[in-house]
């Protein structure tokens, strides 16, 4: 009886640190998920073979920065200065194949995009500088391997969380990227 005592004791000892863990809190900025195309990852639902056969082209895993009462464009996010595209870690974008960003040639594999925007057009990098944060390691010289000049469009509504999406486009897709009252539409030929 006192051996089993002894041993709940210790067991009870050391499990405590497990249970002791404290979770982070819900982050302020949700991390979403944006494809091409729009439902592949509901393929598994698909009604047609069209749809049950769908292959992912283009993946976008993000965080959803809030306005919050604030003006974002030319203030939060200043104008002529790079920013991460989201909030927290880097946007990260995944191509399933190979695919053209302004001309140039850019393999499948997974990549990280920033932007400078300004209040006509941004400037979009595609870039090789993975799984950081923010845009603090970002170096635009040594890691981006695409860069395309977008026009800005203003929305007849606002925005409260940052956006990204995707519509077809005749020779691939468009990239969607709004928050507050600003849009951009980034062609991605495949």
């Amino acid at each position: 009886m006192r051996y089993l005592l002894v041993v709940t004791l210790l067991l009870m000892i050391g499990l405590s640190p497990l249970s002791a863990q404290d979770f982070p809190a819900i982050d302020k900025s949700p991390l979403d998920v944006a494809y091409y195309p729009p439902r592949v990852a509901f393929r598994a639902f698909g009604k047609t073979d069209e749809e049950k056969n769908a292959k992912p082209v283009i993946r976008v895993i993000y965080s959803r920065p809030m306005k919050n009462d604030r003006v974002v464009f030319g203030e939060l996010v200043k104008y002529g200065e790079i920013w991460r595209v989201g909030a927290n870690e880097s946007t990260e974008i995944m191509f399933f194949q190979d695919v053209k960003i302004g001309g140039t040639d850019v393999k499948a594999g997974r990549y990280t995009i920033y932007a400078v925007p300004q209040q006509d057009n941004w400037e979009v990098h595609f870039s090789t500088d993975t799984d950081g944060w923010g845009h603090y390691a970002f170096n635009p010289a040594q890691s981006t391997i695409a860069k395309i000049t977008v026009a800005t469009k203003k929305t007849s509504k606002t925005a409260e969380a940052m956006g990204i999406m995707f519509e077809k486009a005749d020779n691939g897709a468009n990239m969607l990227i709004g928050w507050d009252n600003t849009m951009v539409s980034v062609p991605i030929v495949f």
